[in-house]
């Protein structure tokens, strides 16, 4: 069985586990999703974390260049100072932003009724939420670069049950992922379903609470990784959480970074890594 922290540095994602401290259970209720885009003839990431708190919604926006240098960075508290739509003009590029219909589910992220539009040079090189035409209207732009999605983290809750949707491949289809896991029963099972449909299934799951291996979705090879250690032996009066990192098997070079995706990479060796953070809600 291969080391879940070296499978990850494969890939050049890397994520810091949140049960490593009391103090995460604040950003438990986070998405964080990363973006490949060509800006001025280099290749950039823009982050995007959706944050909810007891203050309200937060959402930070980061923009780094090839060398992980932050070209910009602005964080947008809608609910907290009442702005649901604006714009703001930084140094390297616009952003603006319409959430004041944003429709939510249980995650931080919004399921739509919203736009967030990023500008470099007047033209648009990212554009999120399913009110593109209005987006287009206040940017004066009439369509998107196209940045890709390449890697995403997320926290879900639930007692058996871990569900969200994820995208394996280019063509933008979503797939509904479930992960389920009853831990009181004696001898605990591990499965993975895809749109309905088992595609993996780990027995014994105490014994082999760490492991990884292959599924195909729609043709796509899928690697899966778990690490459910701290739902066995961890403390009980400070339960931890399940860590699944699930990652289209595409060839990539061993680059590392400690917070984000290589950008040094060709665009053809980018894969889509979704790390799953699953805490069990007793």
């Amino acid at each position: 069985m291969r080391d879940f922290t070296s499978c990850s540095s494969e890939n050049g994602v890397q994520v810091t586990d949140p049960s490593s401290s009391n103090a995460v259970r604040v950003s438990q209720n986070l998405v964080v999703c990363i973006y490949r885009c060509c800006i001025r003839g280099g290749t950039c990431l823009i982050t995007v974390t959706w944050t909810k708190t007891l203050m309200g919604l937060c959402v930070t926006i980061g923009v780094d260049d090839s060398c992980n240098r932050s070209l910009c960075k602005l964080e947008i508290k809608p609910w907290l100072f009442t702005k649901r739509k604006g714009y703001k003009n930084l140094e390297a590029c616009d952003v603006y932003w319409d959430l004041s219909s944003a429709k939510f589910g249980s995650s931080p992220e919004p399921l739509g009724g919203f736009y967030v539009g990023v500008l470099v040079d007047k033209e648009m090189v990212l554009l999120l939420g399913d009110m593109k035409k209005e987006a287009f209207k206040k940017t004066n732009t009439a369509s998107s670069l196209g940045a890709v999605f390449i890697a995403k983290k997320e926290h879900v809750f639930g007692k058996r049950t871990f569900a969200t949707k994820a995208r394996f491949s280019g063509d933008g289809e979503t797939h509904d992922l479930v992960v389920e896991c009853d831990t009181s029963v004696s001898d605990p099972c591990l499965v993975v379903c895809v749109d309905g449909k088992t595609l993996m299934e780990v027995k014994r799951l105490r014994w082999k609470f760490r492991g990884n291996e292959t599924i195909v979705v729609n043709r796509v090879s899928v690697e899966v990784l778990w690490d459910v250690h701290s739902w066995f032996f961890g403390v009980p009066s400070s339960p931890g959480n399940g860590v699944f990192m699930f990652r289209t098997c595409q060839a990539v070079e061993k680059t590392w970074s400690s917070t984000q995706v290589p950008t040094s990479l060709r665009p053809q060796s980018f894969g889509f890594t979704l790390f799953l953070y699953a805490w069990k809600n007793e």
